[in-house]
């Protein structure tokens, strides 16, 4: 049996806790992950997961649900609440020990201990055992051993404040020193000075400055000085988040960011004052054309360091959202499962990436942001890296006003790639020619174009129109339209928004894309010579015409 000081102050921050149906919670049933209903019963088996879903198990073993039952005898007075509270954590604590036969393997993962220790404080506030207090002793002498914690982990801060709060409980004075120390360092670990997590995932920005929050409140309470170093990386993640949310309010599903998380209202505030592009060094550009405008065009450009944590293989990745919609989007996040299909939702061809054919992929292949400009209609970005053993490139043009976002993917002589473009489950295919497809949602349409370089510059046959299922939420899916580039060493590909069907001129080897808001000039010349089939004259120009466009 652990003794320690039954003096120290319960920290009970318990607005932590996840709002529950109580009434159902008291009758012995459980919601977890968006999944169907559970009925646990009076006599909880802690070995089952009737979903197989991983995170319901660990949100059984966190016992948060029975914490917000703490939380509402704090607020209402129900006895009836605390009891069932202190039932189902007793029988937790009996049926559960540390390396027992048969135990759960959630029951002591280490994200699990650190999300229950502060219920088991809370509990301790109003209840006096034997039981509890070692139960508490025990989850802190797990929190403090170094050889589980998670550095620079999400989980790692959610450790720090389950030793933090357990160790004011129990007068453990180093164990909350230790906390403190520890979530500073992983702190400035895992955000880098401009606020980017490397945990490649914008909904975990979200998670951690949420948590820090926590964090923080628990250090005022605990009475010691809260860290000015602590509270300026939390600040950072605001200018992050800001930029990782789009127009229409949710964060822009890269990683592990599921595609319906709705970003909070400090999102919009921090961004306010800010530059409308920027580029975060760990691996993000975010752009848009305004602030607060719901119509406004947006995109994101993923490059930096190799895969790690939450994100995904999408290095070289776009997503584009303009007149008020999503166009270009990812396959996005589905869940934790170990699934075939949650694998393929992280690998490169689930993402707007070009893919070598014939080579094989070196995952955790690092990309280089190799030059940009930033002008106030037109920004412009040169990628590359050698993922597929070859250098492969990428230039990406946004323009603004016309809308039009245009992608040029190069590979060395001898090699050719295949583009993957994922569009929105909203829209549907609406008419299909060489080098053009048309897709749509009701009257309104976008158009791809896939252009010859350095040949004619013109619409070139060989792409695929199929189908892929992207995640657009939680264990979510919906079937989205997937365009395959035609194979190529050198190919443009160009996304033009609100247009039925893009025509395409070259005069003197300029491209020039007409959209519905007027022409746009492409910087990369066509090398093809003038006097080849197909040319007229107009004027002094030789000019070469797509197919149906008017001559001049």
């Amino acid at each position: 049996m652990f003794w320690r000081s039954r003096t120290g102050r319960a920290i009970c921050l318990a607005d932590q806790f996840p709002v529950v149906d109580v009434p159902e919670v008291m009758r012995g049933r459980v919601r977890f992950a968006g999944l169907p209903p559970v009925d646990l019963g009076t006599d909880v088996d802690w070995r089952s997961n009737p979903h197989g879903n991983r995170s319901w198990a660990l949100n059984l073993h966190t016992l948060r649900w029975a914490g917000r039952l703490v939380a509402e005898y704090e607020r209402t007075g129900d006895r009836d609440l605390l009891d069932r509270a202190a039932a189902v954590t007793h029988d937790w604590l009996r049926e559960n020990p540390r390396g027992g036969p048969g135990v759960s393997p959630w029951a002591w993962a280490e994200h699990a201990v650190a999300l229950r220790a502060p219920v088991l404080v809370c509990l301790s506030a109003h209840v006096r055992t034997d039981h509890l207090w070692d139960g508490l002793a025990e989850h802190g002498e797990v929190l403090a051993d170094s050889a589980l914690y998670r550095q620079g982990h999400n989980h790692g801060l959610d450790q720090d404040i389950g030793l933090l709060v357990v160790g004011c409980r129990l007068g453990r004075d180093g164990w909350r020193k230790l906390a403190i120390r520890r979530m500073t360092a992983s702190a400035e670990l895992s955000i880098d000075a401009q606020g980017v997590l490397h945990e490649q995932a914008p909904r975990y920005g979200l998670y951690v400055h949420r948590r820090l929050g926590v964090a923080l409140r628990a250090i005022e309470e605990s009475g010691a000085p809260v860290p000015a170093r602590l509270t300026g990386r939390r600040a950072s993640l605001e200018t992050y988040i800001a930029h990782a949310t789009q127009p229409d309010g949710r964060l822009v599903p890269i990683g592990d960011s599921p595609a319906d998380t709705r970003a909070p209202a400090f999102a919009t505030a921090s961004g306010q004052g800010e530059p409308v592009v920027k580029v975060f060094d760990g691996g993000y550009v975010f752009g848009r054309t305004s602030w607060g405008d719901p119509r406004a065009a947006y995109y994101s450009i993923r490059f930096g360091p190799g895969r790690r944590l939450h994100g995904h293989e999408d290095h070289l990745g776009v997503t584009y959202h303009a007149h008020g919609r999503n166009i270009l989007v990812e396959a996005g996040f589905h869940s934790y499962e170990k699934t075939a299909y949650a694998e393929w939702t992280r690998s490169p061809e689930a993402h707007n990436v070009p893919v070598v054919v014939g080579a094989g992929f070196r995952p955790g292949t690092p990309t280089r942001l190799t030059g940009s400009t930033l002008g106030p209609s037109r920004q412009t970005f040169r990628l590359a890296d050698d993922a597929y053993g070859v250098c492969r490139t990428r230039e990406i043009l946004v323009e603004h006003g016309p809308d039009l976002m245009a992608v040029l993917d190069s590979v060395p002589t001898g090699s050719v790639s295949r583009g993957r473009w994922h569009f929105d489950p909203s829209l549907r295919p609406v008419s299909q020619r060489d080098g053009v497809v048309v897709l749509g949602d009701g009257d309104w349409r976008v158009t791809l174009l896939h252009l010859a370089l350095p040949s004619t510059g013109l619409p070139t046959s060989g792409q695929t129109v199929g189908s892929s299922t992207i995640s657009t939420g939680y264990l979510r899916t919906a079937e989205a339209v997937t365009v395959s580039s035609p194979e190529a060493a050198r190919l443009l590909t160009v996304i033009v928004p609100g247009a039925a069907d893009a025509r395409v001129s070259v005069v003197d080897g300029v491209i020039t894309v007409h959209t519905p808001g007027g022409p746009v000039a492409l910087p990369w010349p066509v090398q093809a010579p003038y006097d080849q089939p197909g040319w007229v004259r107009a004027g002094r120009s030789r000019v070469r015409l797509a197919v149906g466009e008017p001559t001049v």
